[in-house]
């Protein structure tokens, strides 16, 4: 299998206890790389993770899946203690819509 590393989902933020930028995978949530300029952080970040693949494919452990092409079914289970159901559906039914509405307007804001 082909790795397109440029797949995954990098972000670059700013830390103040290295006094550098600090690239980051949410695939690879171990690694990081710190360097002076955020262009410079995400070329950083992107080398560590090619290297952390390349060394998982040699060892045949499996590569994590990148997000953006991973597939979602729509499907979310989520339990929550009986009185916060009981409110949710107070909610919902005062609004009039199903519960199912109500939860995904609460998400999607």
């Amino acid at each position: 299998m082909k790795y397109n590393f440029d797949k995954y989902t990098y972000r670059v933020t700013w830390s103040e206890e290295d006094n550098e930028f600090v690239g980051l995978c949410l695939e690879f949530p171990s690694l990081s790389a710190l360097a002076k300029t955020p262009d410079g952080a995400l070329k950083e970040i992107r080398f560590v993770v090619k290297e952390c693949i390349l060394s998982l494919i040699k060892e045949k452990a499996s590569v994590p899946e990148p997000i953006a092409i991973k597939r979602f079914k729509g499907n979310l289970t989520l339990r929550v203690p009986p009185e916060i159901h009981r409110k949710l559906a107070i909610s919902a039914a005062e609004a009039g819509v199903s519960l199912n509405q109500y939860i995904l307007s609460k998400i999607a804001a």
